[in-house]
């Protein structure tokens, strides 16, 4: 039995040997991928926490709203405020010119007398208020009517949604701060104790600080090298149900199967010698990956994937990752009956389980349809087991459920191909 399952080994690894264009994909091409992707997305990141934004901000009030706001900007240490061209004031004409040819993400444009205004009204409430409270008769005076005031906001066409919102979310925060402030100083000057700043204590009393989730564990802060590692360390495994399907199409094609069979040797033998070679090959591209990421990826500027503490457990998902896709590769082989069929069924498929399993969009940004669709996705199984070695810090238990589900979709492929294979043989 042993002599013949390293025989089957042995035919693998002369059949990989022998298609010299499968290696390059199942090797090189994972590697160029690694490598681009995540300088990409990293120049992205980079672009937008280490650079500040240059926004336009059209300050028609020239008050403590825009003298607030101003320096909130600064502070954020995100974005930067302009408001010249070449030395001349930019007008709001002007500022949607600008954002609409996508030479500015977005314009801010305050209105007139937005400061004056508002403290106005908020002295008008706050006289209101006290003389409700008030025994003394008072006598009414006439209350100048108070337009409500609106902040304009000018996005690039291009911009996404969340970025939008964001900067509005911000923005109303930084006027929320001034109006508190102006109704504090009001009740202050009613009530005639002087126009003093807030009480010590009283700013600032609540305020946020980012916790791990994990307290006996220390935080740790996520990047693009610890996505697009795993992802495409998986895209790789899953990739090699390509040529493993195109090789059993060719034994049937060519009549080894058969011959095989008349051995005699066992089915099991055959499909434990397929499953032990293409496993070292999802092993081996898992390293070269790792070795990218470890060696070469702080060479040219990118954060280094650190798998100390963690090899054992993501060597241990590995190749719980390549029974999985070992299992859809002999089922499309066995499925299959011509290299034209299992050849682009399986480069799209793959692409398809990508795709959805969160290779390229994280599964929370998907639509609700999609978030259940992906949970049906071996690839997404494999990543949320990654992420919960790398970001988690979890430990074998953590993993289990992905372990199994890993091994159990290997078994189910395997059965439905023996199943599939013996009812054709029957036949």
């Amino acid at each position: 039995m042993w002599y013949k399952l390293w025989m089957s080994i042995k035919k693998e690894l002369l059949l990989l040997k022998r298609d010299f264009g499968g290696l390059i994909i199942l090797f090189v091409m994972p590697l160029i991928l690694v490598v681009t992707v995540t300088l990409i997305q990293n120049s992205s990141y980079q672009a937008i926490s280490d650079k500040k934004l240059p926004i336009i901000l059209v300050d028609n009030d020239r008050g403590s709203i825009s003298d607030t706001i101003k320096k909130q900007i600064n502070a954020s240490g995100t974005f930067l405020w302009i408001d010249k061209l070449d030395g001349i004031a930019i007008t709001e004409e002007l500022a949607k010119k600008e954002v609409n040819k996508g030479a500015y993400q977005m314009a801010l444009v305050l209105p007139k007398d937005l400061s004056v205004d508002l403290k106005a009204k908020i002295n008008q409430n706050v006289e209101r208020i006290l003389e409700d409270f008030s025994l003394e008769p008072t006598v009414k005076t006439t209350v100048r009517e108070i337009t409500p005031k609106q902040i304009h906001f000018y996005f690039d066409p291009a911009t996404q949604n969340t970025f939008k919102e964001g900067i509005k979310n911000a923005i109303d925060k930084m006027i929320a701060q001034t109006e508190n402030q102006l109704i504090y100083s009001a009740f202050q000057e009613n009530l005639g104790e002087g126009t003093a700043p807030l009480a010590p204590g009283v700013r600032d009393f609540i305020q946020f600080k980012e916790m791990a989730p994990k307290a006996t564990e220390q935080a740790v802060k996520p990047n693009s090298v610890q996505h697009n590692v795993p992802a495409w360390t998986l895209f790789a495994i899953f990739f090699i149900m390509v040529p493993l399907s195109i090789n059993i199409v060719k034994e049937k094609t060519l009549g080894t199967q058969v011959r095989l069979r008349c051995n005699p040797t066992p089915t099991y033998i055959l499909l434990a010698g397929k499953t032990i070679t293409y496993l070292l090959i999802c092993l081996l591209q898992f390293y070269a990956i790792v070795l990218v990421g470890y060696w070469v990826f702080p060479q040219i500027g990118l954060p280094r994937f650190d798998v100390q503490g963690y090899f054992v457990l993501l060597t241990i998902m590995t190749l719980f990752a390549g029974l999985a896709a070992i299992g859809l590769g002999i089922l499309l082989g066995t499925l299959a009956k011509t290299q034209e069929q299992s050849s682009p069924f399986g480069a799209t498929f793959v692409v398809i389980l990508a795709a959805v399993g969160g290779v390229w969009i994280p599964v929370f940004a998907m639509p609700e349809l999609m978030q259940y669709v992906s949970k049906l996705s071996p690839m997404n199984w494999a990543l949320n087991g990654y992420y919960n070695i790398l970001l988690r810090n979890g430990s074998i238990m953590d993993i289990f459920g992905e372990l199994s589900l890993l091994f159990l979709f290997f078994v189910l492929m395997v059965t439905i191909s023996i199943l599939y294979d013996k009812k054709k043989r029957s036949v």
